[in-house]
């Protein structure tokens, strides 16, 4: 009981709430330790996930180090190359980004494979050209860099939130197709992936967080004041995919309810777009277009 104490004063409280999802009406407290039978029961394939089963830990490790290895060596090719990768991850509240950044990097040379997590605007940085402070962290010769979100917070959180106003919402997405061609124009390889999990996916992570003596940092009163606006969320990243996937910067949509999938195929799909010396295709694999695709129509099935 004094565990359990401790572990509940340690997240910010939400208190019981009212979600409607497949047109019935469920209660969910994440302050009751106790996971709803619910959401246990729909936590993988909630969303139309196309398994029902995660991918075994054996498995995934396998696949896992064969991929790192790969990476290890299309970062010598950048740096012997000179060419540049930005690699920007966007999803849903606790779809696994910090994760897949994780294992993206975990074997390259951290000198010149950056990961870039901005917290909120400095008074100096509201002041400024809206992707000023990101452009900032863009990569030199031979740099990898990952963006922890990016500039697509003006496309969900911000609007979503009310933390912009209707104009630079819409001006972002006039705007953000042109600076991102620029971006192409500059020969800088250009990844966009897009997390997409289920609701009740999102719930079981938001609570697993919330009574996680370890994790409980993560769960913050923005991702309290953000679960009863998930169709909020969805029409801004309808809208956000719809109008800045472009050929020279598309959207990769990965489908990311167990997390060793959606791992492996952010890897697979960077490893297969870099024409780095030495690669591997057996050891790469194919991808799963089960989990994986592009643009809107990936993300509406």
């Amino acid at each position: 009981m004094k565990k359990a104490k401790e572990q509940a004063e340690a997240g910010p409280a939400a208190g019981p709430i009212k979600i409607r999802i497949d047109g019935k009406e469920r209660t969910f407290d994440i302050d009751n330790p106790e996971l709803p039978d619910w959401i246990e029961d729909n936590k993988l394939t909630a969303g139309g996930y196309p398994y029902d089963k995660k991918m075994k830990g054996e498995d995934h490790d396998k696949e896992l180090e064969q991929l790192q290895i790969e990476l290890v060596k299309a970062q010598a090719w950048l740096q012997a190359t000179g060419k540049r990768v930005i690699a920007l991850f966007e999803g849903r509240d606790a779809a696994g980004k910090g994760g897949t950044i994780f294992v993206l990097r975990q074997y390259m040379n951290p000198r010149t494979a950056r990961n870039v997590a901005l917290t909120k605007p400095t008074p100096t940085e509201l002041g400024q050209w809206y992707y000023q402070r990101y452009v900032d962290h863009f990569p030199t010769s031979g740099e990898f860099v990952t963006f922890d979100r990016s500039w697509y917070n003006r496309a969900g959180v911000e609007p979503v939130m009310g933390f912009c106003t209707p104009h630079q919402h819409e001006k972002f997405l006039d705007e953000t197709p042109h600076f991102e061609r620029m971006i192409s124009n500059e020969g800088i390889h250009f990844f966009k992936f897009w997390l997409n999990i289920g609701r009740e996916t999102q719930l079981e992570r938001f609570h697993d967080r919330r009574w996680s003596p370890l994790k409980n940092w993560k769960f913050s009163p923005i991702d309290v004041a953000g679960i009863n606006k998930w169709d909020d969320y969805t029409r801004a990243c309808d809208l956000m995919v719809e109008r800045t996937h472009k050929e020279f910067a598309p959207w990769i949509i990965v489908r990311a309810n167990d997390k060793r999938r959606a791992r492996l195929a952010v890897l697979q799909r960077i490893l297969l777009s870099l024409p780095y010396d030495s690669r591997d295709l057996d050891a790469i694999g194919k991808e799963d277009k089960k989990i994986i695709g592009e643009g809107p129509s990936f993300l509406e099935t």
